[in-house]
């Protein structure tokens, strides 16, 4: 885990060195160690006294060089002479400790980090509530994410799930939470915290694996706000079925753009603009103030074009919002300040 997991958030990468790696490489160390207290035996075998035979063989010099790193010595193969005794003092012995250092290092790195771990992405899902969760880092799921964050998000409050590892580290490079799995397990929605989330959009690349997200999505949360994309407008009911409360079908939404565009220029570029959130005109949701109830659309603040009741959406030139009731919410048309 990196030191990346500080503050509201957390960050999932993978290590920059895998344990497996990291333990591969404390062991070329120790071995390193090991060879050269046998070569430094090896060139001094005559100062060396084996208590069996007497002399010392290169494999004896072996032998001595792997119970004394490990500090186990028997005391069957000693050095006698003095230069074979101040070599160990010199040599021999300081390799001992960073052969120690080596072996109880790795495993005290190992355990630490796998504890700290824990411990960060424990502290970070009790404290996780009421966030986003977007399932597929792709060009849809991306472009969800900049529109958020334009409505003043915060990136603690988003997190993202993916299949593909490499999208995960792009997502934790944008500062992004990222948990790397398929999503239509529950096991990895639950990672991800969905039972915890206010809202989950889904931006899936295919429209079965969309049906099976949302579906997954609603059984774990039954409250949040599901938004789904699907590229063929066929799907629509199904993955509505699933349990998203809306649903874009990419396709022919690019489809009516082009056609609009076509006829009237203008009016595809209205409806680009309302889509750049924070350029130009853009479109919002609020709820009804108390001055504005019994009163008609147009003498409401702002523009109003439509007015969410009863989970219906209806235009303001609807006779049943001549009058505007408590509870309502209106769709509004902000226009850029200053």
């Amino acid at each position: 885990m990196q030191d990346d997991l500080r503050g509201t958030g957390v960050r999932l990468p993978a290590p920059s060195l895998s344990p497996i790696r990291a333990v591969l490489r404390r062991i070329v160390y120790a071995c390193a160690a090991l060879g050269l207290v046998f070569l430094l035996v090896a060139l001094d075998l005559d100062g060396y006294k084996d208590s069996y035979d007497g002399k010392v063989s290169l494999l004896d010099a072996l032998y001595y060089a792997t119970v004394t790193v490990s500090t186990t010595g028997y005391g069957d193969i000693t050095p006698v002479t003095p230069l074979a005794r101040t070599v160990n003092i010199l040599a021999v012995t300081p390799l001992r400790i960073v052969f120690l250092v080596i072996l109880v290092g790795t495993t005290l790195e190992v355990l630490t980090r796998r504890t700290r771990e824990i411990f960060l992405i424990d502290r970070w899902r009790s404290r996780l509530r009421d966030h986003t969760v977007i399932i597929g880092y792709g060009t849809k799921g991306r472009a969800a994410i900049r529109t958020l964050l334009e409505n003043e998000r915060d990136k603690e409050s988003i997190v993202v799930i993916d299949p593909r590892a490499e999208a995960i580290e792009e997502a934790n490079a944008d500062g992004f939470a990222g948990v790397v799995g398929d999503a239509t397990r529950s096991e990895v929605q639950n990672r991800a915290g969905v039972r915890q989330a206010s809202e989950i959009i889904v931006a899936t690349q295919r429209d079965d694996t969309t049906a099976l997200v949302t579906l997954t999505a609603r059984q774990l949360n039954k409250t949040a706000t599901i938004v789904a994309a699907v590229r063929e407008a066929e799907n629509d009911p199904l993955v509505r079925q699933s349990g998203a409360d809306v649903v874009i079908t990419s396709s022919d939404a690019a489809g009516r753009m082009l056609g609009v565009a076509t006829q009237s220029p203008a009016v595809s570029a209205l409806i680009e603009d309302f889509l750049a959130y924070g350029k130009g005109l853009d479109l919002a949701e609020r709820p009804v103030q108390p001055h504005e109830i019994g009163r008609s659309p147009s003498q409401c603040d702002g523009v109003v074009i439509a007015v969410v009741r009863d989970g219906r959406i209806l235009t303001y030139a609807d006779e049943e919002v001549s009058s505007i009731r408590e509870g309502d919410r209106l769709v509004v048309v902000n226009a850029p300040q200053g």
